[in-house]
């Protein structure tokens, strides 16, 4: 585990458009996905934004997951390359995003999660979030929180 670097760009948007693609594919249309895909892969991400922590994972020098946090305590983002899947990385990285969270002096972490995404509602079941609402909005998500101790 480690800080995100300028150099991670490429592979980091690789990892998210894959697991993105995984959860996504057969709930929304395929144009809408490679639309979402080309705006992804055209803007760099800025890991030097104030407020933000990026966290990566790493298995035998190569990136197949990331979390990023905000300091006033939402889980932005958690993913896992699909072909890294059952081995731990998910597990580690959100155990780093709720220490970075506990860093920020946050007691509650938010995040929101594709409603039929039933693999990472577990996830995060298991993790100790609980669902606290609900948007109907297209595409619905599942809001939980999280107390985090200190």
């Amino acid at each position: 585990m480690r800080a995100a670097r300028a150099e991670d760009g490429g592979r980091l948007v690789d990892v998210f458009v894959d697991a993105r693609r995984s959860y996504y594919e057969g709930h929304l249309p395929e144009e809408e996905l490679a639309d979402w895909e080309s705006r992804v892969r055209a803007a760099p991400y800025d890991f030097t934004r104030p407020g933000r922590t990026w966290l990566v994972a790493e298995l035998d020098g190569e990136l197949v997951g990331f979390a990023l946090v905000t300091a006033d305590g939402d889980l932005l983002q958690l993913q896992v390359d699909p072909a890294h899947w059952g081995r731990g990385v998910g597990h580690a990285l959100h155990d780093a995003a709720a220490d970075a969270l506990r860093g920020h002096g946050v007691t509650t972490a938010h995040l929101e999660v594709f409603t039929p995404n039933e693999r990472a509602r577990a996830f995060y079941t298991a993790h100790g979030r609980r669902e606290v609402g609900r948007s109907d909005e297209f595409p619905p998500h599942v809001r939980m929180a999280l107390d985090v101790r200190v």
